[in-house]
Formats: structure tokens, sequence, C-alpha cells
């Protein structure tokens, strides 16, 4: 049976939560360390979620559906393609996108499954990877499209402040091989695929990113996006839809 996760904003800081229908049941630490310990429930509704978890990085993988390669009219790739989100970029629920300033005329959507790592993992192979994943949560890679086509390399283009909307929350338990994922933009849906779709599977993917740099716990991992993606303007809500893990939800506002 999956179980839910949030990370609840309190006056002091942020606690995680293990969610129990209408109910929130507080967690002592991180709930993928050992001897976790409740701290007593309460009212899911008196309580704000943010991001779902603080990771160090954000690994992405660029062009793993065939269709989304297709659009970009890239190569199939030989192996996965990596990228790197800042952390500083991550956002959770609920909170705006805000479209930069000056920078960029061109701000995209990308929904996409994120993985969530459990237990610090390096050179793990594919066969025990998934005994490293916590689970799984919703994740938009917002992009500054014109300035990824202009730098080459897409650092600036993926990690303006607030362009890593992850949420609203991870479920753990859950087969991810065949899930359905969209995303809406003001209600319309402009992306609709399933994981089943995956060039790189979450296994390959784990080995893959291990072998290159040590994931630790709360780390995310973004499996990639299917076609459709396309602009976002200030004013609009976009939503990211997948099976059995929830909908990530998202304003975007102009930027001061």
């Amino acid at each position: 049976m999956s179980t839910t996760y949030v990370r609840a904003t309190m006056k002091k800081g942020f606690r995680y939560c293990r969610v129990k229908g209408a109910m929130l049941e507080l967690l002592s630490d991180p709930p993928w360390l050992d001897h976790v310990h409740s701290l007593g429930e309460i009212g899911a509704a008196l309580l704000p979620v943010s991001a779902p978890c603080e990771p160090s990085k954000v690994v992405c993988l660029g062009v793993n559906y065939a269709d989304h390669a297709k659009e970009f009219k890239h190569e199939m790739p030989e192996c996965p393609l990596l990228f790197m989100k800042a952390p500083s970029a991550v956002i959770g629920p609920d909170q705006d996108i805000v479209y930069p300033p000056y920078w960029t005329t061109q701000v995209d959507y990308e929904g996409e499954l994120a993985i969530v790592i459990g237990k610090t993992a390096k050179n793990v192979p594919a066969s025990q990877a998934l005994g490293y994943v916590f689970g799984y949560t919703c994740l938009n890679d917002v992009t500054a499209r014109d300035l990824q086509r202009k730098d080459g390399q897409w650092t600036r283009a993926k990690s303006f402040d607030t362009f890593c909307p992850i949420g609203p929350h991870i479920v753990t338990d859950i087969d991810p091989s065949n899930l359905r994922i969209r995303t809406l933009v003001n209600g319309t849906v402009r992306q609709e695929s399933s994981t089943a779709n995956l060039l790189f599977k979450i296994p390959q993917i784990v080995e893959f990113v291990s072998k290159s740099m040590t994931l630790l716990p709360g780390d995310v991992i973004a499996t990639g996006t299917p076609s459709g993606v396309g602009p976002l303007k200030p004013g609009d809500e976009v939503a990211i839809e997948i099976e059995q893990v929830g909908t990530l939800r998202n304003k975007v506002v102009p930027g001061a």
C-alpha cells in the first residue's frame, strides 16, 4: 500500500508529515531516515505545504521520450542526457512561477515524473536501484527556451528562481512503469503520455546517475518530459497531473 508524505510549513520552519486522511502526522525527521517517530497529529487544512523535500541537487534527464526528441529534432540519445537545476529554483505547490523580467521572452512548461532518493546511492546497479528510491512526485522543469538555445548549455535557462516546482507530495510504494502523465495550462491539456514511453527506465536512470555522482537522501531526479511543451505567460495556471502521484499546480506571475 502506498503512503503519502508532505513537508508542511510551520511557524518555526518545516516539518515532514505523513498524510492520514484529513490529518497530518508530524514526524521527528525526514521520513527516509531510520528511527523516525511521531510528534502528534494536526488537521491537514491547518498547515500549508511546501516542496515535499529539500534536495541538495536536482538532476534532470533531457530527451527521454521519443516523441519529445522528434518534437525538438534531437537524435535519440545513446545514454541518459543529464543536466542540473539549481536547488534554489525549487518551489512547492501553489507557489508562483516568476517570469524573469528582461532576460527571456519564452518560458516553457515541462511536466515530469520525479524520483526522490531515500538513501545514499553510489554505483548502484539497475537490479538494486529501486531499493534506493524513497518515492515519486511531480516536477515542472520550467525553462527559458530562448536562453537554452542561445547559451548552448542549459544551466541558466533551467535555474532561475522558481523554475523548479515540485510536489504536492511524495508517494511511496507504487509501480512507476506505466503512469499517465498530463500537463494542463488554464485547464487545457497540452501534454499527455505515459511513463511507459520513457526511453530510459527508472532503474537505468538511478544506475547511470549514481555512477556519475553520489546521490543523497532527499535528492531529486526528473525523468524527462513528453512532447507538447509550450510557452507560459503571466496569469497562466499550469498543472502537472501524474496517475497515483497527484497534481502540482502553480500560477505564473510577472517579475518585478
